[in-house]
C-alpha cells in the first residue's frame, strides 16, 4: 500500500500545482488573455469572465489538493477517503466544465485519468485501513 499512497500523493501534487498555476492567471486577468482563452468560451456558462472559474479551480482543485496531500503525507486516519473525495471533486469539475464550455480536449482526458487514479488510490487505501482495524469494539 506504500506504493498506492505515494501514487496518490504524486497525483495530488500534480493536480495542486497545475490547478494553482492554471487558476492564478485566470484570477489576475479574468479576460483569459494569459492563456489565450477567448471570452466566447464562456458563452454557454453563467460566468461573464474567468474570475469565478479561476477562484473555484484554485480552491477546489489547488488548495484542497494541497490540504489532502498533507493528510496523506502525515498518514492521518481516513486519508484514503480524502484522496478519493478529491478525485470526485476533480471529476465533477471536469464534467461541469465540459458541459458549460461544450468542449472536450486532450486535457480533459488527462485530468479525467488523474481523477480516476485518485479515486482508485483513495479507495484502495481506505479498504486497506479498514482491514487493519476491527469493525467493532465488542465488550
Amino acid at each position: 500500500m506504500k506504493t498506492v499512497r505515494w501514487a496518490g500523493i504524486v497525483l495530488l501534487a500534480f493536480l495542486a500545482v497545475s490547478a494553482i498555476v492554471g487558476s492564478l492567471p485566470m484570477i489576475a486577468d479574468p479576460r483569459g488573455t494569459p492563456w489565450n482563452m477567448p471570452q466566447s468560451l464562456l458563452q454557454y456558462s453563467p460566468f461573464p469572465s474567468f474570475l469565478f472559474p479561476g477562484i473555484i479551480l484554485l480552491v477546489a482543485n489547488g488548495l484542497l489538493a494541497l490540504w489532502i496531500m498533507g493528510f496523506a503525507l502525515a498518514q492521518l486516519p481516513r486519508h484514503g477517503l480524502w484522496i478519493a473525495l478529491q478525485g470526485c471533486v476533480l471529476l465533477g469539475w471536469l464534467i461541469t466544465e465540459c458541459i458549460l464550455l461544450r468542449l472536450v480536449n486532450w486535457a480533459h482526458y488527462l485530468y479525467g485519468a488523474v481523477a480516476l487514479g485518485l479515486i482508485a488510490a483513495g479507495l484502495l487505501l481506505w479498504r486497506d485501513e479498514n482491514r487493519a482495524e476491527p469493525w467493532g469494539d465488542e465488550i
